[in-house]
């Protein structure tokens, strides 16, 4: 076994491109260090609807250039078989660690593929990406970012010419194409060929940005702004001037790219204390609302001041249904569709208005297929409020969406939790919360499924349990997915695996009915208890 390793590490070594990853492995070689070898080259790093994300590194098992040049060479060869060879592939990058080299070396597999390959011209948002495939008329569109995950690592994220990004079967079909590779020196990559797009492309995003704001609406709500240290500020700067909206504050120490994400334990609006700078430049500047895009700045996050005068996120279930109450007093049609872990609210919200309403599995991969789709969100801070130009969630549309939402509310003397209480009050109130397990070990995430599915609950809450429902056979309405969903009286609760990162995710909510507004305190604490309850039980019913 021992030999094998190292052999299987040589043979790595002899053709790995990438000068820096060359010098970690044959340190790690000359050193024994069998226990990180096995780590590394014990199995590959797997191509699915997520593409690709991990850590960077030496080794099948990691990010790297050689990894990156085999899903490059894969994806082109999965296109050709699909009578596709010859049309455009857009490359688009992030700011992170050796983003621009796998954007250069994908562009020059798809060159030498036979395929035309264009790169955006710097690190600029996802959403821009998205864009881009389907105004260039592209075949796939690629996009180098780990997102919001920690900063050792990154990502490769693939979109089909429909400009959303892939699902079953095309994963596997893919990643069989990967694994057919034999040697990176059979994979021919020109030095030249593939083009750097100009600004172009930006401009055609940008003057779509203005396109989701309605005509002569209120531009007057004052934003405190974070892109997180990733690439979302120039945009979302653009955007908002275009827009005609006061001129974003900016949070200083996170304005910039910085794929070592100095501020933050980790760059996602979400994290505890990543909001906390944000949140002390609103102390000094108040504003009507706190903007923030994580680092691809496909999320929006949303921060508004609370009841005792200090500054709260919004949840992204939250956001969801505002911006969704916006679209509908300002008439809009078509399907309004979301993940079945996002809150129900957005279907009561649809249903009064006589709106086609859908629910998908998690991800936007699936949300942007929704036919018809008007409005697509899910509680991850993602939203897509114009699914004809960005057929994914897109941070910067929604950040307009939702400041255009507070300017109309300001100019009546109202805020954004003050709609929210009119919708608990038309609607019940709608809390949700999340029990969220990062674990070292995945063998932890496969038992407590395990032991969920062996042992299920009957109750939770005090709640009996009316619905038990194992997603992995599917529904009428959904493909099969790892996911366990419990319907209750008065509440729901779903518990999945997440597909990007080494979490156990349980999405709660609870649905406490509201007479008026004077009942609404009591309506909070009591929606506080039971989240807190069903918590504790769920815990306790999977071993976590």
């Amino acid at each position: 076994m021992h030999d094998d390793l190292l052999a299987r590490a040589h043979a790595w070594l002899a053709e790995d491109p990438d000068e820096e990853t060359r010098d970690e492995l044959a340190k790690l070689i000359e050193a024994g260090d069998v226990t990180e070898l096995a780590e590394r080259f014990g199995g590959t790093l797997q191509f699915g609807t997520a593409g690709l994300r991990g850590e960077l590194g030496a080794g099948p098992r990691r990010m790297n250039r050689a990894v990156v040049i085999r899903a490059a060479a894969g994806l082109a060869a999965y296109l050709k078989k699909n009578g596709q060879g010859g049309g455009l592939v857009v490359i688009g990058y992030d700011a992170r660690h050796k983003s621009a080299d796998f954007a250069r070396d994908t562009a020059a597999v798809m060159t030498g593929a036979g395929l035309r390959a264009a790169v955006l011209p710097r690190p600029l948002p996802t959403p821009v990406l998205a864009f881009a495939i389907r105004h260039l008329g592209a075949v796939a569109g690629v996009e180098v970012t780990a997102s919001h995950n920690p900063p050792r690592d990154n990502g490769y994220k693939v979109y089909l010419g429909d400009g959303s990004q892939i699902v079953p079967p095309a994963d596997a079909e893919i990643a069989a194409e990967i694994d057919a590779i034999a040697a990176l020196a059979d994979v021919p990559r020109p030095e030249t060929g593939g083009a750097t797009l100009d600004d172009a492309v930006l401009g055609a995003y940008l003057s779509r940005t203005d396109a989701v704001l309605a005509p002569g609406s209120p531009r007057t709500a004052r934003t405190v702004y974070t892109a997180m240290h990733g690439v979302g500020k120039d945009t979302l700067m653009a955007a908002f001037a275009r827009a005609g909206f006061p001129e974003p504050v900016l949070v200083a120490e996170q304005a910039e790219p910085d794929p070592d994400f100095p501020t933050v334990a980790f760059p996602n609006p979400e994290e505890p204390g990543a909001m906390d700078l944000a949140f002390a430049r609103a102390r000094e500047t108040d504003p009507d609302l706190i903007v923030a895009n994580d680092p691809d700045a496909d999320r929006c996050a949303v921060a508004v001041k609370g009841a005792g005068g200090d500054w709260r996120m919004l949840r992204g279930d939250e956001v969801g249904a505002l911006l969704a109450a916006h679209l509908v007093r300002r008439g809009a049609r078509g399907t309004f569709a979301e993940s079945i872990v996002s809150s129900s609210l957005l279907g009561r919200i649809a249903e009064k208005a006589g709106l086609p309403y859908e629910e998908t599995l998690t991800g936007f991969k699936w949300i942007a297929r929704v036919e018809g789709l008007r409005y697509g969100y899910e509680e991850a801070l993602g939203y897509c409020v114009d699914p004809d130009g960005v057929r994914d969630k897109d941070g910067i549309t929604a950040a307009l969406l939702i400041t255009e939402l507070a300017s109309e509310l300001k100019e009546q003397g109202r805020t954004l939790p003050d709609l929210l209480d009119d919708l608990a009050v038309e609607h019940g109130l709608h809390a949700t919360d999340q029990l969220s397990v990062r674990v070292e070990d995945l063998s932890v995430i496969a038992d407590a499924m395990r032991r969920l599915r062996e042992q299920p609950p009957t109750e939770l809450a005090g709640l009996a349990i009316t619905r038990a429902e194992d997603l992995t056979q599917g529904t009428e309405t959904l493909p099969p997915t790892d996911g366990l969903r419990y319907t209750l009286d008065g509440a729901r609760v779903v518990v999945r695996p997440s597909g990007t990162e080494p979490k156990l995710k349980c999405y709660l909510e609870v649905v406490v009915p509201v007479a008026a507004h004077t009942g609404l305190p009591a309506a909070h604490a009591a929606a506080t208890d039971r989240l807190t309850a069903i918590k504790r039980d769920l815990s306790a019913a999977a071993g976590i």
